[in-house]
């Protein structure tokens, strides 16, 4: 389909890095499910924070599939530099960028789109990088700083230029967060201005959408942030229809079950028995956001600190939804 450095994506359908989501349970899933490429969550370039638990879990590419595309935030082009080459002694074969992060947390800390404000340092930063490791280095931008100060086109050109070798734009600004509609004119012009491949990224939530964005914008692939949480299997649909333009079925109840309980498995080994039951809450509450009537579960599930006793939950669960279906039919 398009290649990112020596590696070739067989799918035009990535899963973007989100701080908390993009864990390696959620990365493996979503490339079962049908995603060609999976990028980790941020890790900081500051190496002293990485003795942390969370860092430490966030650097684990254990069993992963390859390519292992590992996403560094800071403003520091030397700290950033040093983080692609400790990244990549960890196993990564792919370095991502983070400049279009727009939580306030990073923005304080002149990281993420914060830097869309300061292109020479933006130079410095992809400059060190590149140079720092004999591995392809992507980016990850927003349309700018905000609506009066729109450069992606420029970032866009200067990256290319600087050895960067594919690029995921969010259709907003750094200003815009997540409010209104992406801006698929812009990205359009940014395609249109280099060469290397281009991720359209913001406000794809369909296999007729992602359709519609690579369309209007000529982007070599879409990148799925949000619209993958509690529905992973998003990027088979998305894949099944760019190749053939058919839709592909909706998961029945049972796959969504099996999928689920499959997922909060993996949460258990990889967190802990202690950790896992936490972490598995999110996620079940973002599986069950189409299910009808199912506060009540939720909030059942909420208080369990058991793994087995959630793992059970679940499936009782489904059972009942499912039992409940048939008879309808």
């Amino acid at each position: 389909m398009f290649q990112v450095g020596p590696h070739r994506i067989d799918s035009q359908v990535i899963l973007a890095p989100m701080a908390g989501v993009t864990d390696r349970p959620f990365r493996q899933l979503c490339r079962q499910l049908g995603a060609g490429l999976v990028v980790s969550e941020m890790v900081t370039s500051d190496a002293s924070l990485w003795n942390s638990r969370k860092s430490r879990l966030r650097l684990d590419h254990t069993g992963e599939a390859e390519p292992i595309s590992v996403q560094i935030a800071g403003g520091d082009p030397d700290m950033m530099a040093d983080a692609a080459r400790l990244n990549a002694d960890n196993g990564a074969q792919i370095i991502d960028i983070n400049m279009g992060c727009p939580a306030k947390k990073v923005c304080r800390k002149a990281a993420g789109s914060a830097l869309l404000r300061d292109e020479p340092l933006v130079a410095s930063i992809l400059e060190a990088v590149v140079k720092a490791v004999d591995l392809p280095v992507t980016l990850k931008i927003r349309t700018g700083w905000d609506r009066d100060h729109r450069n992606a086109v420029h970032i866009a050109r200067m990256a290319e230029e600087l050895g960067i070798q594919a690029l995921a734009v969010h259709g907003r600004t750094r200003a815009d967060r997540y409010n209104g509609d992406a801006e698929y004119d812009t990205l359009a012009d940014v395609v249109r201005a280099v060469s290397i491949p281009v991720f359209a990224n913001g406000d794809i939530d369909s296999p007729r959408k992602a359709r519609e964005v690579l369309d209007k914008t000529g982007a070599q692939a879409v990148m799925i942030g949000r619209a993958a949480q509690g529905r992973p299997w998003i990027f088979r649909e998305i894949d099944h229809y760019l190749r053939y333009g058919k839709l592909f079925l909706e998961p029945s109840l049972t796959e969504i079950g099996d999928i689920l309980s499959s997922h909060l498995r993996d949460l258990y080994g990889f967190y802990g028995t202690v950790m896992g039951p936490r972490i598995a809450r999110k996620h079940l509450g973002w599986y069950l956001q189409t299910v009808p009537d199912s506060d009540g579960f939720r909030q059942a599930f909420n208080r369990m600190d058991n793994a087995q006793e959630q793992l059970d939950s679940v499936q009782k669960y489904f059972e009942q939804l499912i039992e409940r279906e048939d008879k309808a039919a």
